[in-house]
C-alpha cells in the first residue's frame, strides 16, 4: 500500500441502484475514475431483477456489490452501505451518491479536503449540475426559511458564472451527494427507515445539527444529475411521500406554534395542488397527494407527536 494511501482518509462511495443497470455506465466508471487515492466503490444493489449486480461484477470488478435480495428502499438501502462502510470497513467517511449521476474525477478529493479541515463538517455537498444542461446548476445547497424551515434550493436553474465560488456552511442540502463523516453516524446513527423516500435528507440534517455538527458546501466539488430517474420526477409515488414526509419531520422537532404556521401553509398548498390536480384529472395523484397527508397525521396521533395546541394557539 503506497505512502498516499496510509495518509488519506478511507472513502466508502455508496451509489444505490435499484433495476438502473444502464445508469450504472456514467456513475460507477466516473467514481472509479477519480483522483483521490484510498477509496472503495461499493453499489448496493436494492433488490434489482435487471442483472445490475451482475453487470457490475462483470464491467467493474474494482467495485463491490452490497446486495439486498428485497427492495430496502431509499433509506434502508443505504443505511445497510453505512453499516458495511462504518462498522466493517471502519471508513472515516461513506459519499452517499445515487446512480443517475456522473462524477468530476476530483471530487472525492474535493470534499475529503473540505471534510477534514473541521471535524465538525458533519455533511460536506458540492455543486449539482443538470446532466443534460451541463453548466446549469440544480442545488448548491438549501436556504433556511422562517415556516417551512427548509427552503428552496440555492442557485437552481441559474447559469455557473462563478456566482457560487465560494465555500461555506449551508443551512440546509439535498443528499443527491453528500459525504457523511464516521463521527456523524457514531452520534446520531444513519437514516430514519420511516422516511422510505423523501425527507430521509431533511431528518438526519435535523438529527446532526442537533448534535453539534454543520453542513459545508465546497464549489471544487462538482456532480451531473439525471433526476429523479429511479423515482420518478411526476411518479405518484413521489407525490405521496412529498406530501407526507415533510410534515413527519416538523412533528418530530418543532415546536406546536412552529408546527401551527407550517401547517397552514401546508394546507393551503395541499388544497390548491388538488384542485389544479382535478382540474387535469390527475385521480391518481390527488389521491396519493390526499394520502400522504392523511398518513403523516394518523403518524403523528398513534407516536403522540400532535396534540391540540398543533392547531390551536393555547392561552394569550
Amino acid at each position: 500500500m503506497s505512502a498516499s494511501v496510509v495518509n488519506q482518509p478511507k472513502v466508502i462511495v455508496l451509489i444505490l441502484n435499484y433495476n438502473g443497470r444502464e445508469l450504472l455506465r456514467d456513475s460507477v466508471s466516473s467514481y472509479l475514475d477519480n483522483d483521490y487515492a484510498n477509496f472503495e466503490v461499493v453499489v448496493i444493489d436494492n433488490g434489482s431483477r435487471d442483472g445490475s449486480q451482475e453487470f457490475v461484477a462483470s464491467a467493474y470488478p474494482r467495485a463491490r456489490v452490497l446486495r439486498s435480495e428485497t427492495n430496502l428502499y431509499y433509506s434502508g438501502g443505504f443505511n445497510l452501505g453505512l453499516k458495511y462502510a462504518f462498522e466493517e470497513r471502519k471508513a472515516d467517511y461513506a459519499l452517499i451518491t445515487n446512480n443517475d449521476v456522473r462524477a468530476d474525477k476530483h471530487l472525492i478529493t474535493a470534499l475529503v479536503e473540505a471534510a477534514a479541515a473541521d471535524p465538525a463538517r458533519g455533511f460536506v455537498i458540492g455543486k449539482v449540475y443538470y446532466y443534460d444542461q451541463p453548466d446549469v446548476l440544480q442545488t448548491v445547497g438549501k436556504k433556511a426559511d422562517p415556516v417551512m424551515w427548509n427552503g428552496g434550493h440555492i442557485g437552481m436553474g441559474e447559469r455557473d458564472r462563478g456566482q457560487y465560488d465560494q465555500a461555506g456552511q449551508r443551512d440546509w442540502c439535498d443528499d443527491i451527494y453528500w459525504l457523511v463523516s464516521r463521527r456523524v453516524y457514531e452520534a446520531v446513527g444513519g437514516y430514519d427507515t420511516e422516511f422510505a423516500f423523501q425527507g430521509e435528507d431533511f431528518d438526519w440534517e435535523v438529527r446532526a445539527r442537533q448534535a453539534g455538527y454543520v453542513i459545508y458546501y465546497t464549489p471544487e466539488a462538482r456532480l451531473w444529475h439525471k433526476e429523479s430517474v429511479t423515482l420518478g420526477r411526476t411518479s405518484a409515488r413521489k407525490t405521496y411521500y412529498d406530501s407526507r414526509n415533510p410534515l413527519i419531520v416538523h412533528m418530530k422537532y418543532r415546536t406546536p406554534d412552529e408546527f401551527r404556521a407550517f401547517f397552514r401553509i401546508r394546507v393551503k398548498s395541499l388544497l390548491r395542488s388538488c384542485f389544479s390536480l382535478l382540474l387535469r384529472l390527475r385521480l391518481k395523484h390527488l389521491y396519493a397527494m390526499l394520502n400522504g397527508f392523511g398518513s403523516a397525521l394518523r403518524w403523528g396521533i398513534r407516536n403522540k407527536r400532535l396534540s391540540f395546541s398543533h392547531f390551536v394557539r393555547m392561552g394569550h
